[in-house]
């Protein structure tokens, strides 16, 4: 088995790497949830990464493998400001529908009306009595204190 990256190689990993890119574009300009949205970033990123690897391996360097490690250190910062965007988001307004985030435009600019958007809540019930609980299984069983310590002394 030989060790040379040749072009159809290239090939596989650049197609592969397009495609992740194309998925990862395609959900993030058609959804409207964030949790999605910066998965599909997430998506675009490691398809760019795979590009910059495999061109890399192909030209013999480690350039690829640099920026790949400059795109992971990347890709980590944008997963924790997504994170607090989502709690931010989630805290304010109940859902992560990105649409309702009106306040954040520029001043003069019209608001997006989106008519399949609602901003009512998804359960008609609210609050902590209303999540569900578990009943007692049985009785809890005895617990024998005598053998244990005896097997410490």
């Amino acid at each position: 088995m030989s060790d040379a990256f040749d072009f159809n190689q290239l090939t596989n990993y650049l197609l592969i790497g397009a495609a992740l890119m194309a998925i990862g574009m395609l959900g993030f300009l058609s959804r409207r949830n964030m949790i999605v949205m910066f998965l599909s970033a997430e998506m675009m990123l490691q398809g760019t990464a795979l590009t910059l690897v495999a061109f890399g391996r192909y030209h013999g360097n480690w350039t690829g493998q640099v920026f790949t490690i400059v795109i992971l250190t990347v890709a980590a910062c944008e997963a924790s400001i997504a994170l607090a965007l989502i709690l931010v988001l989630f805290n304010r307004r109940s859902s992560l529908d990105v649409s309702l985030w009106q306040e954040l435009r520029e001043p003069g600019q019209p608001e997006i009306v989106d008519s399949a958007a609602t901003n009512e809540p998804l359960f008609d019930q609210a609050g902590p009595e209303t999540y569900p609980h578990l009943e007692v299984a049985g009785v809890e069983p005895a617990h024998p204190t005598a053998a244990y310590s005896a097997r410490r002394d």
